[in-house]
């Protein structure tokens, strides 16, 4: 379908695309989150979006309108930022036809040596190996390339401060995503980010309160809001029910429910009473997992809402 951007604001775009759920032409592609969604009803249509941008950077009108190429940026996921050589791992010369055994035997050697040259010492060998598990993480949590790079600065910032020795550098790598993901404003969970991880969920907390206090990350607690979309898509809930949750969720912050209290126990909950409310009746056992939290945590939630929110909810 032909896109057309008509608005842009905060990493959005408008796209001439009509929801499947409440089929109102609102959907809107978040760079920033890496998906598409509805602005009306908050379904997510599309994620892992690909980027399409043009391959190529102009800084002036002339190269506009040349279009030249000038190579990919510098980025801070590789260990060197990008800034060297790679020799291919095809074995074909530069007219595609395969290379004689000899020459290839030459060109092994050659790429063998010129990794090796790359990295030089442990700090380059230490970015190397965590970099590359930062961005193995981030694919599979379907992150954008930015959180990608926040992440990638914060474990290069602990590692010229000395913060790495001693410690996992997986561990680390998780702390630095997860703290990327608050930093961006993406809602991943330190449950997912631990599935994603090679460590435990403990020693994730635990560095990731070791980075936050050392390099003086300043982080405000995540907004349960964020996660009802994510959530009703998996549910399947209208967007009346996503908006009542919005709702109720507000009306619980107000009321200072939501303080020491996890995000994602918190949308869960707010979710379920609204789809009671709404009459689209979802079960504390399909909720709990499709936010990841225990059965007790909806329960908690819950009957601290309906009590002192003064929900009348007919069982």
């Amino acid at each position: 379908m032909r896109e057309k951007t008509t608005k842009k604001d905060s990493g959005r775009k408008k796209l001439a695309k009509d929801c499947p759920s409440c089929e109102k032409n609102s959907v809107v592609r978040d760079y920033k989150r890496n998906i598409e969604i509805c602005d009306n009803c908050g379904r997510i249509v599309k994620e892992d979006i690909k980027d399409r941008g043009p391959e190529w950077r102009a800084f002036d009108q002339k190269q506009r309108d040349e279009k030249s190429r000038g190579g990919p940026p510098s980025t801070e996921t590789i260990h060197d930022k990008g800034l060297s050589t790679q020799i291919d791992y095809k074995n074909r010369d530069a007219k595609g036809n395969k290379l004689s055994p000899e020459r290839r035997r030459k060109v092994y050697r050659l790429r063998k040596w010129h990794k090796r040259g790359r990295v030089t010492d442990s700090k380059d060998r230490n970015l190397a190996f965590s970099l590359s598990e930062i961005n193995r993480m981030s694919s599979q949590l379907g992150l954008s390339k930015n959180v990608q790079e926040i992440a990638s600065k914060i474990y290069r910032k602990a590692v010229e401060r000395g913060l790495i020795r001693g410690r996992s550098m997986e561990g680390c790598a998780s702390a630095a995503l997860y703290a990327a993901c608050r930093e961006a404003d993406v809602p991943r969970t330190l449950e997912e980010v631990t599935k994603a991880s090679r460590v435990d969920k403990s020693e994730i907390r635990k560095t990731y309160r070791f980075l936050s206090r050392e390099l003086d990350i300043h982080l405000s607690p995540t907004d349960p809001v964020r996660y009802v979309a994510r959530f009703g898509s998996e549910l399947g809930i209208s967007g009346e029910t996503r908006v009542k949750a919005i709702e109720i969720i507000r009306k619980a912050q107000e009321k200072k429910l939501t303080s020491g209290k996890s995000p994602t126990g918190t949308a869960a909950a707010a979710i379920y009473i609204a789809a009671l409310e709404v009459g689209e009746r979802k079960t504390q056992r399909e909720t709990a997992e499709a936010a990841d939290v225990t059965e007790v945590t909806i329960r908690n939630r819950y009957k601290e809402m309906v009590e002192e929110l003064n929900f009348q909810i007919d069982a």
